[in-house]
């Protein structure tokens, strides 16, 4: 497909979207969904796409990637409000943004910091669709030339990296989450002989364990129990003025938001990362950057503008991992690879061979979604700060009801109830001691990939492990992850400072 009829195609789904009324209905409703969920504290974006997945089963694919793209777009945005307002982020991609957002709240001027937030997340949103476009093919295409042992290397370092950014202090933790759930993922028969492995007996664990219903438990029980144990006490939020952004002001900055665009895009193409790792290092790199770096902490517009730009260009950076390989660059994404999975869609490198014009079907949505965000933002704006003045923890039975439903509603099995609040204390206890839980999620859904093609490799081969040597891609991967496990390593740190003090002697 030449550039002409790409456009064409683009251009085409962004027509049959605004033409039918139920699907902007759904685009519309889904994106106020979501920045509710976004801007009530303990609520976010993956436990929203989490729980609209199931609800989503009966729904046209089409119907159900517009709610899902509208519910993530959304809430990722939505965690600025309670930022700004009451200094208590509604997630951790907008924790950056409390920084300036607050400071600027308490100076009488709260509703210019949230029309920079909404226009800069809309433009960071667009940004991000654009690489998507792109991106998506290219790789996708690279992909194709990929055999099994290419195919198990790049899972096993989206593992090993995810663990190592989502906890960069003590990296053992997060490749420990990591591997736990590569183990989680072998659970079931076996994809290639088809005998039972860790099942334990039990007939339900021989299809493996699902993973929509692990990652509500995941992230769904834990966010229920903390926000019911802390009691948070709700501040009164401030005053809001006039929503309506100076575009004076997001001309000026310009080169604050392509920068930062480009930060959110590039993190949220390394797997399992996410948003708030993406607006913490464009936060980090403006005010680094930033001839007034004195500025910062003290409502600079510059801070609100790189924070809100570099999490919502980090979706677009997310899907593209997502629709070429079948890996997810963000916890939300991992759970819209599920919701694509229970339509029929299968990610990865054959996806546009399967499912033609897909990719541009999904940048036209991701578009009009950020649209969507941008004119609910400015319009609703001063109704949905009034939530803030609820208490939490009112919303958590609702949210308990809905996790519930969501993962029996998969399926139609209570087994899967099972699965989700054995897991959602398990990672309660394992983010008290400091152990992520994105490698958890990235390793559920790359285990299988990893353990299938590892093991097919090794049959086409009859056990040699020359082609991990012997093939240019698989070579630079396996140098690739045996530099990030050292590096990562105290003993390097420990050797480097080592060799400089004998050099300096």
């Amino acid at each position: 497909m030449d550039i002409g009829q790409q456009f064409g195609s683009f251009f085409a789904n962004i027509f049959s979207i605004i033409s039918n009324p139920t699907l902007l209905l759904v685009l519309f409703g889904s994106t106020l969904m979501g920045i509710i969920f976004g801007a009530l504290p303990g609520l976010t974006a993956t436990l929203g796409v989490a729980l609209l997945t199931t609800l989503t089963y009966s729904m046209s694919t089409e119907s159900a990637m517009i709610a899902l793209m509208g519910i993530y777009v959304g809430a990722v945005y939505g965690g600025s409000y309670g930022s700004i307002m009451i200094n208590i982020p509604g997630t951790a991609a907008a924790a950056a943004t409390a920084l300036e957002g607050y400071p600027m709240a308490l100076r009488g001027e709260a509703g210019k910091a949230l029309g920079l937030t909404t226009t800069s997340s809309a433009i960071g949103t667009a940004i991000g669709m654009f690489f998507l476009v792109i991106f998506t093919p290219v790789i996708a295409a690279l992909a194709l030339q990929f055999t099994s042992f290419e195919f198990f290397l790049l899972a096993f370092f989206g593992i090993l990296i995810s663990g190592s950014i989502s906890c960069p202090d003590t990296v053992q933790k997060g490749w420990i989450t990591g591997f736990l759930g590569l183990f989680l993922a072998m659970v079931g028969r076996d994809p290639l002989q088809v005998y039972p492995r860790f099942t334990l007996g039990m007939m339900q664990l021989e299809s493996g364990i699902e993973v929509v219903p692990v990652l509500i438990g995941a992230f769904g029980i834990p966010q229920i129990i903390q926000v019911l144990k802390d009691r948070q006490v709700v501040a009164e939020p401030a005053k809001l003025d006039r929503v309506l952004p100076s575009f004076k002001t997001i001309s000026r900055n310009i080169k604050h938001i392509f920068r930062s665009a480009l930060i959110g895009v590039g993190i949220g193409a390394v797997p399992g990362i996410g948003e708030d790792i993406a607006a913490w290092v464009s936060y980090g790199t403006a005010k680094k950057t930033s001839k007034n770096p004195e500025k910062f902490g003290t409502g600079c517009e510059e801070g609100i503008i790189a924070s809100e730009v570099a999490n919502n260009a980090c979706i677009g950076g997310a899907m593209i991992p997502l629709l070429s390989m079948g890996i997810p660059g963000s916890p939300p994404a991992a759970m819209l690879l599920g919701a694509l999975m229970l339509h029929g869609v299968a990610p990865g490198p054959m996806l546009e061979i399967e499912q033609p014009g897909f990719t541009l079907k999904i940048s036209a949505i991701l578009l009009l979604a950020s649209f969507a965000m941008w004119v609910v933002g400015i319009l609703l704006a001063k109704q949905v700060v009034k939530l803030l003045r609820v208490p939490p923890a009112l919303f958590m039975p609702v949210v308990a009801v809905l996790c519930l439903i969501g993962s029996y509603a998969l399926g139609l099995k209570v087994f899967n109830l099972y699965l989700m609040i054995p897991m959602g204390i398990l990672t309660y206890y394992l983010t008290g001691m400091g152990y992520p839980i994105p490698p958890l999620v990235i390793g559920v859904i790359l285990g299988t990939m990893a353990d299938a093609n590892l093991r097919r490799g090794l049959m086409v081969s009859q056990g040699s492990l020359a082609p991990f040597f012997s093939r240019p891609v698989a070579l630079i991967l396996l140098i690739v992850i045996v530099l990030t496990f050292i590096t990562n390593m105290g003993f390097y740190k420990k050797l480097m400072t080592n060799l400089k003090g004998r050099l300096k002697k």
